[in-house]
C-alpha cells in the first residue's frame, strides 16, 4: 500500500548540490510492521519526510494506496496525506491553545470542508471520546496540553493519528521523549491499535529491542537501506 522506488533527495548547498539519499526502494504492506534504524546522518529523517509526502523526491516515485503522489494536484495530495497517513512524533506537536479533545479532532477538522464537519461532528466526537476513555484520558478530555504529562500528550498524539482511521500510521521516534515505563506504555497502546486495526507501521527508532518487535528491520546507512530483515514478532 506504500511504495517508495528509486528515491534520490538533493539539496543546494552552496555552488553544488549535496545528495541525501541515493536511490532508496522501500515496500510496505497492510498490516506491515516495519522498524527503520540507522545513526543520525543516514536519511531516516529525510526518507520518512518523503514517504509521508511531507517532502518532494528530487527523482523517484511514491505510490500510496495505488496512487502516485507527485502526479496529484498539492490539494489532492494534501488530502490524500491527511486521511491515508497518521503521524506520531516525538515531540508529540499538539496546538497549545486547544484541549486534548480538540487536538485528536484536527484530522476531521482539516479533512472536511466547514459545512460537512459540521454534520459530522457529533460523529467524530464520539469516536474521538471514545478511544481518549480507552487511552486513559477521559478526566483530560478538557486539558490543555500544558496540563498534560508527556505520556498523555503521546496518547493524544496517537489518537489524533489514528481518527481517520489512515491506513499507515508513521512514527518518528514516539518514546524518545518519554521515560523507559511510560514510553513502553504508549508503546503497546500503538502497537496494539495498529494490531487490531490492521494499520501498516513504519517505525524509526534507535532502540534495536524496540526495533525487534516489529516484523521487518530495515537499517539505512549514508542514504541507502543496507538491510532489509525479516524477523518473528516475540509473543
Amino acid at each position: 500500500m506504500l511504495s517508495g522506488r528509486g528515491i534520490r533527495r538533493a539539496f543546494p548547498v552552496g555552488e553544488r548540490s549535496l545528495e541525501i539519499l541515493h536511490g532508496v526502494d522501500l515496500e510496505l504492506g497492510r498490516g506491515q510492521r516495519i522498524s527503520l534504524m540507522g545513526a543520525s546522518g543516514a536519511g531516516k529523517t529525510t526518507l520518512l519526510n518523503i514517504l509521508g509526502l511531507l517532502d518532494r523526491p528530487t527523482e523517484g516515485e511514491v505510490w500510496l494506496d495505488g496512487l502516485s503522489a507527485w502526479t496529484l494536484t498539492t490539494p489532492e495530495r494534501a488530502q490524500l496525506r491527511n486521511t491515508s497517513i497518521g503521524f506520531v512524533f516525538q515531540f508529540y506537536h499538539l496546538l497549545a491553545e486547544l484541549n486534548a479533545l480538540e487536538n485528536a479532532l484536527l484530522p476531521a477538522m482539516i479533512a472536511l470542508p466547514h459545512v460537512a464537519y459540521r454534520h459530522k461532528r457529533e460523529e467524530y466526537e464520539g469516536k474521538a471520546v471514545a478511544m481518549l476513555e480507552r487511552f486513559g484520558l477521559g478526566d483530560r478530555l478538557k486539558h490543555r496540553p500544558g496540563q498534560l504529562s508527556g505520556g498523555e500528550q503521546q496518547r493524544v498524539a496517537i489518537a489524533r493519528a489514528l481518527l481517520l482511521d489512515p491506513p499507515l500510521i508513521i512514527a518518528d521516534e514516539p518514546t524518545g521523549n518519554l521515560d523507559s515505563s511510560t514510553g513502553e506504555r504508549v508503546l503497546e497502546l500503538l502497537f496494539d491499535e495498529q494490531e487490531t486495526r490492521n494499520t501498516a507501521l513504519l517505525l524509526v527508532t534507535h532502540d534495536r529491542r524496540l526495533a525487534q518487535r516489529c516484523e521487518r528491520m530495515v537499517h539505512m546507512e549514508d542514504g541507502l537501506i543496507q538491510a532489509d530483515s525479516t524477523l518473528t514478532i516475540p509473543t
